[in-house]
């Protein structure tokens, strides 16, 4: 049973692959499901299945992120060579698409890239790969550090985590009002709660940016906030998610034991920040997992 799974596994990682080095080739149901050797009349049920959305959308999005890569660093290209390429018609359903997935128009972009809708927009894409990935950490994967304290805004999330894309957008709207971008001003998020705990409206988080001027009174409610320094069991997190569940597992479930150190007084938190990978040309997350110790 076990080495069916690991075989079907294998054979979708295998289509996802392939769209990642033909996106600019004719990506049909019948040229995937070749390449996964599955039958045709059944292969888009199966990948929707397996990855938590159609076909046609995770190629969709794909090529929409390859070119928002491209706008932001081949400035030798045009907008229309761009869009022809990312499969559009035409350059105006090229643009309203874009707007549509990213806030800006395509010009905006390429001038003065938003990465905050960015990385939201490109999370499913993640979230798809992240399902095949069994990310299995070890004690080698644990860094311990002596961190610097850091000033923050904060807008806390206060109750079911099914509202949380509310405080999220706030927050959102502020740092961008504050002119904190998140190329230079990092993001935390502090887990003051587990993610999902037994009475939902118990779930609690702040959401953090390192800000070096003061927080004055604003309608986000918005306020000051410190993220302490101390000594940190830091881990971090191979790829962009939304969900670090399984890392903060490992940290207090085997390598806190094993490590004979003990949890300090702040809790669990995570930060995000931006870093050019230089044989990628896109801006991923790297997202960094924080144990405060004593």
């Amino acid at each position: 049973m076990k080495a069916t799974l690991q075989n079907y596994n294998v054979r979708m990682q295998r289509v996802l692959d392939y769209i990642d080095r033909n996106l600019d080739a004719d990506l049909c149901l019948d040229t995937l499901s070749r390449v996964a050797a599955f039958s045709k009349f059944h292969f888009h049920r199966q990948f929707a299945a397996t990855f938590g959305m159609p076909m046609h959308r995770y190629v969709q999005l794909a090529r929409m992120k390859q070119a928002s890569a491209r706008l932001a660093c081949e400035a030798t290209q045009s907008v229309t060579a761009i869009a022809m390429d990312a499969g559009y018609e035409t350059p105006d359903a090229f643009a309203r698409a874009f707007r549509r997935r990213l806030g800006q128009s395509p010009s905006s972009f390429r001038s003065s890239p938003d990465w905050a809708p960015w990385l939201a927009a490109f999370g499913p894409l993640d979230n798809a790969r992240n399902k095949l990935m069994q990310i299995i950490f070890d004690e080698h994967d644990v860094t311990i550090r002596e961190v610097a304290p850091v000033p923050v805004a904060v807008i806390e999330h206060r109750g079911d985590r099914a509202t949380f894309g509310a405080s999220r957008d706030r927050f959102l709207a502020w740092r961008k009002a504050a002119g904190l971008s998140p190329e230079t001003s990092p993001t935390f998020m502090v887990f003051r709660s587990e993610r999902c705990p037994d009475n939902p409206d118990d779930y609690r988080a702040d959401l953090c940016v390192a800000a070096d001027h003061p927080v004055e009174a604003n309608p986000m409610q918005a306020k000051a906030g410190l993220i302490p320094g101390g000594r940190c069991a830091v881990l971090r997190y191979p790829g962009n998610t939304n969900n670090l569940e399984p890392a903060a597992l490992f940290l207090y479930r085997e390598w806190l034991p094993a490590s004979g150190e003990e949890a300090g007084d702040f809790p669990i938190y995570s930060r995000r920040s931006l870093s050019r990978i230089p044989e990628i040309p896109a801006y991923e997350a790297v997202v960094e997992l924080f144990l405060p110790l004593k």
